[in-house]
């Protein structure tokens, strides 16, 4: 009985790590990868634990399976985080980066912001919080790379 547990739960884990999005942090990271991999680049910015809209654009689009699947193959993810809890704040070098993220491509501040960027960091478009589905929400961002 113990052995099927465990087979199970190993079985879990590796289907959830198979599912699980691969963030970047990096600008520099994110254009070398999106460079190679010839994909856009959908720039996040977001205060991932105040931000309401923000909250449920993770909820009910970054973090369904069907985004997930689809951004894997298709798009490099790049989050500019905003906490404001003490528990949630970011190194000071994270903190600085954002902030430079944030003077170029959002400089009115809006949360969440989605920008859509060739691998040259250049804007292709620029979107938001939408009450959408995962799959209108891949159109909507793919329309700005076409």
């Amino acid at each position: 009985m113990k052995r099927i547990v465990v087979v199970l739960i190993v079985m879990f884990v590796s289907v959830s790590a198979t599912m699980a999005q691969e963030w970047q942090t990096n600008i520099n990271d994110a254009k070398e990868i999106a460079s190679k991999e010839s994909k856009p680049i959908i720039l996040v910015f977001q205060g991932s634990d105040w931000c309401a809209p923000c909250i449920k654009l993770d909820r009910e689009i970054w973090s369904t399976d069907t985004f997930k699947k689809y951004a894997k193959d298709n798009y490099v993810m790049l989050k500019a985080d905003f906490p404001r809890r003490k528990k949630n704040t970011l190194s000071e070098k994270q903190t600085k980066a954002n902030a430079l993220l944030a003077e170029k491509y959002n400089k009115q501040g809006f949360f969440p912001f989605v920008v859509v960027l060739d691998s040259n960091g250049q804007v292709l478009g620029k979107s938001s919080y939408k009450k959408t589905t995962p799959e209108n929400y891949i159109k909507e961002l793919n329309a700005f790379t076409k």
